[in-house]
């Protein structure tokens, strides 16, 4: 089964955050970001995560791809609706063999799968890394990443929690 996954610079941000950006290396093959994705990962400056963003970058666990030449028609009317990473992320998936798009904004997430893209978001990455056992409880790093601002809907953590087993002990 293909283990390449292209994503959008949200989940990568947030998990480079709260230092577990080793999950996707441990999951996947590689992680490919076309070339904006890359651009608003911001790995040169000294925001939080930026250094494990960059060495992931270094390491070739995130890797960046230039999208198709004559892409930019399709990629200027996806703009439209949506912001450019968002949209370079669907083309390079919709040009790319992945397994699928990791991607968490609600409207990106809504014209991929229109699009016929599988989709998964960072929960579902915590779900898989503790069903792989690469996470004993997934309570606790959702509420690091709610402590770090990254907003996941409270019916999608409960229902991640009760997936994971970890419904009635909470985060």
């Amino acid at each position: 089964m293909n283990q390449v996954v292209v994503a959008d610079a949200g989940p990568l941000i947030a998990l480079a955050r709260i230092d577990r950006l080793s999950l996707l290396a441990s999951l996947y093959e590689s992680v490919q970001v076309p070339e904006t994705v890359l651009v608003e990962l911001c790995v040169d400056s000294g925001r939080p995560g930026a250094r494990v963003l960059s060495a992931a970058l270094a390491r070739g666990v995130i890797q960046p791809q230039a999208l198709a030449p004559g892409s930019e028609a399709e990629l200027a009317r996806l703009c439209l609706s949506l912001d450019a990473g968002e949209a370079s992320a669907i083309l390079l998936a919709e040009q790319t063999d992945c397994r699928f798009l990791l991607i968490d904004e609600r409207r990106g997430r809504d014209v991929a799968r229109r699009r016929g893209l599988p989709v998964v978001g960072l929960a579902g990455v915590l779900l898989a890394a503790k069903r792989s056992g690469l996470l004993e409880s997934v309570g606790p790093v959702l509420a690091d990443l709610s402590r770090q601002g990254y907003r996941l809907a409270d019916a999608l953590v409960a229902e991640v929690l009760r997936l994971a087993g970890e419904a009635d002990r909470g985060s």
